[in-house]
């Protein structure tokens, strides 16, 4: 299907009435905008970069391809995407869709298996199950409103498992599936209740092969995932809490109920399009700031570990329709670059300053610094890094309106210092080492002792684990998921696994690995010692391979059998 074929349809529907809702909530006009913003050179308090306060793991950031909507992405525009070096996106994370028959799995294969070569994280939604499963019915004023019928919800469980072992077969392990795609938001697509939700959850995900992700409400309508985190049985089916931002107003991006009772789960941003989807504005100036503050509020405001936008490519999107970045792009590129997955957001000074917006970030020694400048004029921003006394070379790249993720001169820090000017409206990446700091931890009081006893497992079945390998070249990532499918928490772990011949373990998170080949064991650090019952903690690990990329074959979490998904 041809591009302007889908937008004379449903594609360019959905685009109208979402530019109506994000109208309605009172976006404002970036002419309007600018008139708030200070003209004369604005004085910012220092900066706090807290290096042991843990907050969210970041799984990282992508955007959507959709082949049979806008076709796929050629060879280059892929490098382009999924490249970190100079001149790329940096994506980690690829949203593709669930075919509605299996003649059409095939459709985002080439691109999905270009990503997983590269080490990129894939994930999958539906918009529609296969026809045979779907029964009309009338919701307001639409006539032929399309349900899931009950009956075939085990055969649609399998349908999405059905997908998921193609992809695996054709060398894509998918992330998670997501039941569907905005429930809330189905005028040209599949409705579903937050009860039907919670229903197919409670007594048919906990079949599906891989994670499970839900609700993707299309304006994070927390009455759609509320019952989600409010049931016991559905949350224990359901890995990640998915959540699309159309619209939605800063003052709800906290979500104190996940807070409350999502241990163990992931919080992901799964699409958007911000602040608008015009034709050729992503290159828009200075509007293209708003994506970057955008950003800054899903990971500081909303705690989000993913940020997804919607088409890749497109002339509202982070890569034109050229293939050349976009000035949208090159704010998504400020982030996904330097902040890759497994790196920890820490706490800074959000807002050291009117308009200026601060969120850092560590990875082992090193440590990421992104600052959203939307003045009208420059800013002198000191950064303190709290409990170091590092000394030594700062990277750093900038995006204003004449430059796009320019590298700069190198600047230096100094006994935990580094003063900058950030130039008007503009967006800064700051990249930094600071070998020999202690690691980040969890903020008190959820900090668990940081040597527990370990404890059995209960209940009659073993603890579950997930296994996803993206390998290239003579390289792997595996990512691995420790479900307790127990009544009682876990306090203190240590998975054990043997690794296939030829595959040695050069680094990992969120785990302690020894050794690195042969019979492993992987040991939990301070800050996921505990897993609540139905809880789900991920941890994973870089390898080198000499051509067996196989995975192991058996798991046993303190000892006991683990049932592999």
């Amino acid at each position: 299907m041809t591009q302007n074929q889908h937008e004379s349809g449903g594609g360019e529907r959905r685009l109208l009435r979402r530019r109506t809702v994000l109208t309605t909530i009172g976006a404002v006009p970036v002419a309007a905008a600018a008139t708030l913003l200070g003209a004369t050179r604005a004085s910012a308090a220092p900066a706090t970069i807290n290096l042991s306060a843990r907050r969210q793991t970041i799984k990282g950031y992508g955007a959507m391809t959709h082949a049979a909507w806008i076709g796929d992405l050629t060879a280059a525009q892929r490098e382009t995407a999924f490249g970190t070096g100079e001149g790329r996106l940096g994506f980690s994370i690829l949203r593709i869709p669930v075919g509605e028959s299996q003649a059409d799995f095939g459709r985002d294969l080439a691109t999905a298996k270009r990503a997983a070569e590269l080490g990129v994280t894939v994930f999958a939604s539906p918009w529609n199950p296969p026809a045979s499963m779907i029964e009309t019915f009338v919701r307001g004023s639409q006539t032929n409103a399309k349900r899931l019928r009950y009956s075939s919800y085990a055969a649609y469980a399998q349908h999405l498992n059905d997908f998921t072992t193609y992809l695996r077969n054709n060398g894509v392990n998918l992330y998670a599936i997501s039941v569907q795609n905005e429930p809330d938001y189905a005028h040209d697509w599949t409705w579903w209740t937050s009860s039907e939700i919670v229903r197919f959850l409670r007594e048919n995900a906990g079949s599906i092969g891989t994670r499970v992700m839900a609700p993707e409400s299309f304006q994070y309508v927390k009455s759609m995932s509320d019952p989600i985190l409010n049931d016991p049985v559905a949350l224990a089916n359901v890995d990640i809490i998915g959540a699309h931002l159309y619209g939605t107003p800063y003052s709800n991006f906290p979500y104190p109920l996940f807070t409350q009772k999502g241990a163990g789960k992931e919080l992901w941003m799964t699409e958007v399009y911000y602040p608008n989807s015009n034709a050729n504005s992503g290159d828009a100036w200075p509007e293209a700031l708003d994506v970057g503050e955008h950003i800054h509020r899903a990971m500081v405001d909303a705690e989000f570990q993913a940020y997804v936008w919607w088409y890749l490519r497109r002339s509202y999107g982070p890569m034109r329709e050229d293939g050349q970045i976009s000035k949208r792009g090159a704010m998504m590129a400020h982030f996904a670059r330097f902040v890759r997955p497994g790196y920890d957001r820490i706490d800074a000074t959000a807002n050291p300053a009117s308009n200026v917006y601060v969120s850092a970030y560590r990875g082992g020694d090193t440590v990421v610094i992104v600052a959203v400048n939307k003045n009208t004029s420059s800013v002198s921003q000191q950064f303190t890094l709290s409990g170091a006394t590092a000394s030594g070379s700062v990277s750093n790249w900038l995006t204003d309106g004449s430059r796009t993720v320019a590298p700069q001169s190198a600047l230096t820090m100094t006994n935990g210092s580094l003063t900058v000017t950030l130039p008007a409206r503009s967006i800064m990446t700051f990249v930094t080492s600071v070998t020999g700091t202690p690691p980040p931890t969890t903020p008190p009081p959820t900090t668990p002792p940081a040597s527990p006893t370990p404890t059995p497992t209960t209940g009659g079945t073993g603890p579950r684990v997930t296994y996803t390998v993206n390998s290239w070249n003579s390289g792997l990532t595996a990512s691995i998921g420790i479900t307790n499918t127990g009544t009682s928490a876990i306090n203190g772990w240590t998975l054990a696994f043997t690794l296939p011949s030829g595959q040695s373990i050069t680094s990992g998170w969120n785990a302690t690995y020894s050794p690195a080949s042969g019979q492993v064991s992987a040991r939990n650090v301070d800050y996921n010692a505990t897993i609540a019952p139905g809880a789900t903690i991920d941890i994973g690990f870089q390898a080198s391979h000499t051509g067996n990329t196989a995975e192991p074959t058996a798991f046993t979490l303190n000892g006991i059998p683990c049932t592999v998904a």
